[in-house]
C-alpha cells in the first residue's frame, strides 16, 4: 500500500469550504481511480491560518499514475484552488506504509 501525501494552507475563514471542495475535487476524482483505497484529512490551526492535509491510500503507484499522470511528485490542482486564498504544496509525497492497525 501506498500513501500520498498533499498539504495546503489557507485563511481560516475559508476552512470549511475549502475542505468541502477537497471533497468534491480531490477525493471524488482520486475515489473513483481504480487502485484507491482510502483517504484521510487532516487540519491544523498554524500563522497563516489552517494547514489542510490530505492523506490517500493506494495499490501500487500505477495506481497513482492513472490518478495524477506520469510525474506523480507533483501535486494535481484544480481551477478554483486560487478562490479559496489557498497556498498549496507543489510537491507531494509517497510513503510506503509498513504497519497499518486500527483500533476502535
Amino acid at each position: 500500500m501506498i500513501a500520498r501525501e498533499w498539504k495546503a494552507t489557507c485563511p481560516k475563514k475559508h476552512e470549511e469550504g475549502f475542505i468541502g471542495y477537497l471533497y468534491e475535487t480531490g477525493v471524488k476524482e482520486s475515489s473513483e481511480t481504480p487502485g484507491f483505497l482510502g483517504a484521510q484529512i487532516f487540519q491544523r490551526d498554524v500563522d497563516e491560518g489552517v494547514e489542510i492535509t490530505l492523506i490517500t491510500y493506494w495499490e501500487a503507484l500505477e495506481c497513482i499514475t492513472a490518478f495524477a499522470g506520469e510525474n506523480i511528485d507533483v501535486a494535481k490542482l484544480y481551477p478554483e484552488d486560487a478562490h479559496y486564498e489557498l497556498v498549496p504544496d507543489r510537491h507531494v509525497n509517497h510513503y510506503h506504509v509498513v504497519e497499518n492497525t486500527w483500533q476502535r
